[in-house]
């Protein structure tokens, strides 16, 4: 039986560490060397004291500074302190706070920090470069943007029902060419079904019958007051997103050769990419291993056994930007002719849609983790057919004869470049 190879980390001490306590005005910073604590101190967090901060801890000769991930009010010291050259890392709470019988203080907080930094027993969160930061903050924002504006386009959709107005029954679109040219002559007073029926463009135009039905409803001069408000949210944040777009295209300029590899992988568009190095970045030395990323991103599978008890793990709390970038480039791929196509349709036929979209979303991550390792790499699909082709084992055989047999067929196995005269050339009869 084969066993799994563990591998314990070293955990190099360090001679001079400090711990800070991070808080929304301030934070406490601890100092100690191998013999004791040597500075306990308390600082705002405004540039100048953090300046302050930052000078003593050079003048000290502190090898490493840890903090502990408090909200979002880390990201001042940290940057501020990074921006001076000092050693900085991020530390996860539950890494050392789990210590029992010890009062909870700023002051005790920061000296169990710094012990515990001196002594080598902290991980360091990853915290990725100024370059990806900035991608990453403007690809979270087009998410935020992006999710509003389809929040306003859902409450255009709950208004046009409150006017009886059906479109959405007929149109796929709403807010196509045809459903805005529509809406815009409903809120300039048009209200004859035929009229409004008869601005549908395209295919939409071979349902004209039922368009003039759906649009017979009782859509009032309120309803068009609201209706070119929401209308107004919805441009407004579609120009919005469209700058943002533009900005962003700017600083992935030097990524060109990531993009091109990662826009390879089926249901991964440009946004997606983007999104993709803004969360994870693109220097995969801070992630050994493709199982490293996966499970940095809570896209592994869980194990959870005692003795011969085994048991499923509780789902995780993913990060939730990369986890919906993942879950909507496996989505595009339900359809498609690809190796993920198939792989997510053979999932979802044994274990649900939900199982297999994360199952895809492992397998992308997979394929970046390797496309950004090696600039030299390209993505090349095995095809729809890469299991038919590799997995035509006896196994296979043995499962499809039993589901014959529980139908009632009597299955004889033939090549198919023999007969027999008891069975047909599909290798069962009745």
């Amino acid at each position: 039986m084969a066993q799994a190879k563990v591998v314990d980390d070293e955990m190099d001490p360090v001679e001079r560490a400090a711990g800070i306590d991070i808080g929304k005005a301030s934070v406490m910073c601890c100092i100690r060397d191998p013999k004791g604590v040597l500075l306990i101190q308390e600082y705002k967090s405004t540039k100048t004291e953090l300046t302050k901060l930052a000078n003593t801890l050079i003048l000290a000769g502190v090898q490493v500074v840890a903090m502990e991930a408090t909200s979002d009010y880390w990201r001042c010291v940290f940057y501020r302190l990074e921006a001076h050259g000092i050693n900085v890392i991020l530390v996860n709470a539950k890494d050392f706070k789990h210590v029992p019988g010890r009062p909870k203080t700023d002051r005790l907080d920061a000296v169990w920090l710094a012990r515990l930094t001196q002594k080598g027993m902290l991980r360091p969160s990853f915290v990725p470069p100024v370059e990806i930061r900035q991608i990453r903050m403007l690809t979270r924002h087009r998410i935020d943007l992006v999710g509003e504006q389809t929040r306003w386009k859902n409450r255009v959709e709950k208004l046009l029902e409150d006017a009886c107005i059906k479109l959405s029954v007929v149109a796929s679109d709403i807010f196509g060419v045809s459903g805005r040219a529509i809406m815009a002559a409903l809120i300039d007073g048009q209200r004859d079904p035929q009229v409004l029926a008869n601005m549908a463009k395209g295919r939409l135009r071979a349902k004209l019958s039922d368009l003039e039905e759906a649009l017979d409803g009782m859509f009032t001069t309120l309803h068009g007051f609201s209706l070119q408000n929401m209308l107004s949210n919805v441009d407004h944040l579609g120009k919005m997103i469209d700058q943002v777009e533009a900005e962003l295209r700017k600083l992935l300029v030097p990524l060109e050769r990531q993009m091109e590899q990662l826009t390879a992988i089926p249901g991964v568009n440009w946004v997606i990419a983007a999104g993709l190095i803004g969360e994870i970045g693109v220097d995969m030395s801070h992630f050994p291993t493709p199982g490293n990323l996966a499970s940095w991103a809570k896209m592994a599978p869980i194990a959870n056994q005692s003795a011969n008890s085994q048991r499923p793990g509780q789902k995780p709390k993913r990060p939730s930007y990369l986890a919906g970038i993942l879950g909507q480039a496996a989505s595009c791929t339900k359809t498609t002719d690809t190796f993920l196509g198939d792989r997510y349709r053979r999932i979802r036929r044994r274990r649900g849609g939900k199982v297999a979209i994360v199952a895809i979303g492992h397998s992308i991550l997979t394929s970046v983790w390797h496309l950004l390792s090696d600039p030299n790499l390209d993505y090349v699909d095995l095809g729809s057919d890469y299991y038919e082709k590799t997995h035509n084992n006896p196994h296979a055989q043995q499962s499809h004869v039993k589901a014959l047999e529980q139908m009632g067929y009597t299955v004889i196995l033939t090549p198919t470049n023999q007969t027999s005269p008891n069975c047909m050339e599909g290798g069962f009869s009745d």
